[in-house]
């Protein structure tokens, strides 16, 4: 594993209006997954992985997930707090910057659950960020191949892994499974307040140093109550 991928940001602010009424009283990091809270999941997912320290950002019952995490030793958790405001993906990062160094991170959406298919998806995807030639390398699930997924996928791939978007009213092969290798620096120029992190990749794929890495094993999309039952009787399954 990369020495220099030890800090991981963990996306956990959003409002998770189409998880409701699961979140008009709790935040959807805590709802409950196959016996416990999605953010639980995500924490031992990295943990594995060897990351040391977990940056995660809260707004939304912000009170909530910070007693949550409490109870937790490892992996070291650090808050950053957006409770004044929601920034988005790109802004989070932005806003987390004095807290995650300068060397590349994981980031982590807080929903993002699969079953692994041989090794490790988060190993894997380490040992394969190549900083000489990505400025981002993101985990891909193939769109067809995925639990409580309808779109028509984010991304087409070249043989030497560039990721280019899919353009409109077709279809693309591969979906963005929720969690990047990113070089934090990236993120410095964005604009204040909030922003999309796909504002970033936009310029990389520009640059041509987006890169892709088909995950391994199936990916759960968790959106809502119903895709939450779904994933649940895909897991018993498997």
């Amino acid at each position: 594993m990369s020495r220099n991928v030890s800090k991981a940001m963990l996306m956990a602010a959003g409002l998770g209006t189409r998880m409701r009424p699961l979140t008009e009283k709790t935040p959807k990091p805590l709802v409950e997954f196959n016996g416990k809270p999605l953010i639980d999941h995500a924490l031992d997912r990295l943990e594995e992985a060897g990351i040391e320290e977990v940056v995660v950002n809260v707004h939304y019952l912000a009170d909530q997930l910070e007693a949550h995490l409490k109870k937790r030793k490892t992996p070291v958790t650090v808050i950053s707090d957006e409770r004044d405001a929601l920034l988005d993906t790109g802004g989070g990062v932005k806003k987390a910057l004095p807290l995650l160094g300068d060397d590349p991170v994981l980031t982590f959406n807080s929903d993002s659950v699969w079953v692994e298919g041989y090794g490790s998806n988060l190993r894997d995807l380490i040992d394969a960020f190549d900083p000489d030639r990505m400025d981002a390398l993101l985990m891909i699930a193939d769109a067809v191949r995925t639990v409580g997924y309808c779109g028509r996928g984010d991304f087409t791939m070249d043989p030497d892994g560039r990721l280019t978007r899919r353009e409109e009213s077709t279809t693309a092969p591969y979906m963005f499974a929720g969690v990047q290798v990113i070089k934090p620096a990236l993120f410095k120029d964005g604009p204040a307040g909030a922003f999309s992190t796909n504002r970033i990749w936009d310029g990389l794929i520009e640059k041509g140093t987006l890169y892709g890495q088909r995950m391994q094993g199936l990916w759960m999309h968790v959106g809502s109550p119903d895709d939450l039952k779904d994933a649940e009787a895909a897991l018993k399954e498997t």
